[in-house]
């Protein structure tokens, strides 16, 4: 009894593998995607010394040490902390989660390629009047399918798959993109917190001398030996370096938190890990930039940028589809009967077959105006291609110089640490002596206290610009397999689809 519902599709199947076959190479309207080349690439970047007498930020050797580049500061408890953020992180989940949804929207653009089938039944009980008053009562059983293929003459499906292979692709980058940003914004965190603790070091050590000091100026002002103004700006000193630390404190704090949330854990979990001082970890001298034509391929939004783009112009293809006439295959069988035994029988069928075709002759500028829409929307991801190129190559150049001056401005900060140490050294021994007054000690202790802290700055502040750069070089995504792509069986890059 199920050999017609066979027979009808069979048909409609043979017909459309025909069909398909001879459209396979068929052609799809609408501009065909190419990679944009970006009007102007350095071939240098300007922010990398030249010279060799001077410390040199950036090479252009090989780059493959950018992948996992936060194991060059050696810090064992900064690897954790980047590994579990990749797996744990909110903002990476949620990239995730938009990529498989951006694989299941391909999927039913795929859809929109095969035919749709779809069955109903029903019952009804049907009552009919009668001249005697008393009617008729009756049954009715109906049941039948009902197949329809629409025939993708002009590509509008093949350029829907198309656009929705370059969004997969769009959203991959999307998700490395935040990857990149993530294990640099845990790098930032945590050298920041290694930096305030420095600086809390080191204004602790100020203060205990300036406490000694002041010390010493209250016994010898018992004894009469100094004045009570003396006396005075020793304790205002000490009260001045003691007042930086509750800031310093916060800051480091402050830090922590921000970890732990980036971690995807409360504010306060990392503060028995973490509260206890670290060194600043080692930042290499040198950073293999490579080339700026490499930025394209390396840095993940521009590659999200150009995908995007790709799937703006396959959208075009789509909406110009809307022109042409759309040819379908139709077929239906139905079985009515009052009796259900009787239901699937031959007297009980009802079946039809056909092409139709249907063809939007007037639909007031509609389409075309859909068209003009999608080509705007082409160049406005164009012009975003553009700016984002632009964006990645300052972004580069700005890490380059800063890292490089900074460099520079952390030796200057040495030796003005070496020079102010001789200094408060030198007053403290006049002053014993009588050959200076008390001013000139105090002078060269804030100094002193001054560069220290200045010297910390400069190699947290070095340390976070060689961050910088490492992320504005596109760096720390190619070899760690993000969680969407390792648990999903759909392919890891999203096939080309230029032609």
């Amino acid at each position: 009894m199920h050999i017609y519902p066979r027979r009808l599709f069979s048909r409609i199947l043979s017909l459309g593998v025909v069909l398909v076959m001879l459209l396979a190479g068929g052609c799809m309207v609408g501009p065909n995607f190419r990679p944009p080349q970006p009007t102007k690439v350095p071939g240098s970047w300007a922010g990398v010394e030249k010279t060799p007498s001077t410390p040199s930020s950036a090479t252009a050797a090989d780059t493959s040490g950018l992948t996992r580049w936060w194991y060059q500061f050696h810090d064992p408890m900064l690897l954790p902390l980047v590994e579990e953020g990749l797996k744990a992180n909110l903002d990476l989940q949620l990239s995730e989660a938009r990529l498989r949804q951006a694989r299941a929207a391909r999927g039913m653009a795929v859809g929109g390629f095969w035919p749709t089938v779809a069955a109903s039944a029903s019952y009804q009980r049907q009552h009919t009047p009668g001249p005697t008053g008393k009617g008729l009562d009756q049954d009715l059983y109906q049941s039948g399918f009902d197949a329809v293929w629409e025939l993708d003459l002009f590509g509008g499906v093949r350029r829907q798959i198309e656009s929705a292979d370059a969004t997969i692709q769009a959203s991959m980058d999307s998700l490395r993109d935040v990857q990149v940003s993530l294990i640099a914004e845990v790098a930032v965190n945590y050298i920041q917190l290694r930096g305030f603790q420095q600086e809390i070091v080191i204004t602790q050590d100020n203060l205990k001398a300036q406490q000694h000091t002041a010390d010493i100026m209250h016994q010898r002002l018992t004894a009469g030996f100094v004045s009570a103004l003396d006396v005075a700006n020793a304790d205002a000193s000490v009260a001045t370096t003691e007042s930086q630390l509750p800031v310093l404190e916060t800051s480091a704090q402050q830090s922590i938190y921000a970890l732990s949330v980036l971690l995807a854990r409360p504010p306060a979990d990392l503060l028995e890990q973490l509260k206890p001082t670290g060194k600043l970890p080692d930042v290499p001298a040198e950073v293999p930039a490579g080339l700026p034509s490499e930025l394209l391929r390396r840095r993940p939004d521009i590659r999200q940028a150009e995908a995007q783009l790709h799937a703006a112009t396959a959208q075009i293809g789509v909406a110009t589809a809307d022109l042409f006439p759309k040819f379908s295959l139709t077929g239906s069988v139905s079985w009515q009967s009052n009796l259900l035994r009787n239901q699937w029988t031959e007297p009980s069928r009802f079946s039809a077959f056909g092409p139709s075709v249907a063809w939007p002759i007037f639909q007031g500028g509609a389409i075309s105006s859909n068209i003009r829409v999608q080509e705007a929307l082409r160049d406005q991801a164009f012009i975003t291609y553009q700016k984002t190129v632009l964006n990645a190559f300052q972004e580069v150049e700005n890490a380059l110089i800063a890292f490089s001056k900074e460099q520079r401005h952390r030796k200057s900060l040495s030796d003005a640490v070496i020079a102010n140490r001789k200094a408060m050294d030198l007053s403290q021994q006049l002053y014993r002596q009588g050959m200076t007054d008390f001013l000139n000690v105090l002078i060269a202790q804030r100094s002193l206290y001054a560069s220290e802290d200045a010297l910390a700055q400069s190699n947290r502040d070095i340390a976070m610009d060689l961050i910088a750069l490492y992320k504005a070089l596109g760096s720390g995504w190619e070899s760690a397999p993000t969680n969407a792509e390792a648990s999903t069986s759909a392919p890891a890059d999203a096939k080309t689809a230029e032609r």
